[in-house]
């Protein structure tokens, strides 16, 4: 007989085992393959600060680790950044361009740098709320539109009207 705790067998015996949650969380990635262990926590804010404007870095950062591609850095009260939200507010379509390339999560920030147009209308039409909704470090839908300069010009017209 196993004595393996799972959640099945949590819930089986209505709920009565205990488990640490970081015990159960390192186990297992929800689909049955072992979690790796933790980013070292400089590599990561090393990596995301790069990605606001040294794309050299960024490239040769991910090639030695590619487990920091969608890896956030915490600033503190709820201000989560990755490399390629900086490079959002930053205006560098060339990193973000680059970290979507390798598999980045993507977002209507980066979308809006980018003069993804198309994109931020549909997802404005579905959501109208999102031009109010703020990206790393507070830094509106509008600001990163601004970044992303002429490329951008269109989103930023678009964002105007539903300001």
């Amino acid at each position: 007989m196993s004595t393996e705790l799972t959640r099945r067998s949590v819930l089986a015996f209505g709920g009565l085992a205990v488990v640490a949650p970081t015990v159960a969380a390192a186990s297992s990635t929800g689909q049955g393959k072992p979690r790796p262990p933790a980013i070292e926590a400089n590599l990561v804010k090393d990596f995301v600060a790069a990605g606001h404007g040294d794309l050299d870095k960024v490239k040769s950062m991910l090639a030695a680790q590619p487990s920091l591609l969608n890896a956030t850095w915490d600033w503190g009260g709820g201000d989560f950044e990755s490399a390629i939200g900086g490079a959002g507010y930053m205006g560098r379509a060339d990193i973000a361009t680059y970290l979507i390339d390798q598999g980045a999560r993507y977002d209507v920030f980066v979308a809006a740098m980018l003069g993804e147009l198309e994109v931020v209308q549909q997802l404005v039409a579905r959501h109208p709320n999102l031009v109010k909704s703020a990206g790393p470090h507070g830094i509106s839908l509008v600001r990163h539109a601004e970044a992303g300069g002429q490329r951008a010009k269109a989103v930023l017209e678009f964002l105007e009207t539903k300001a």
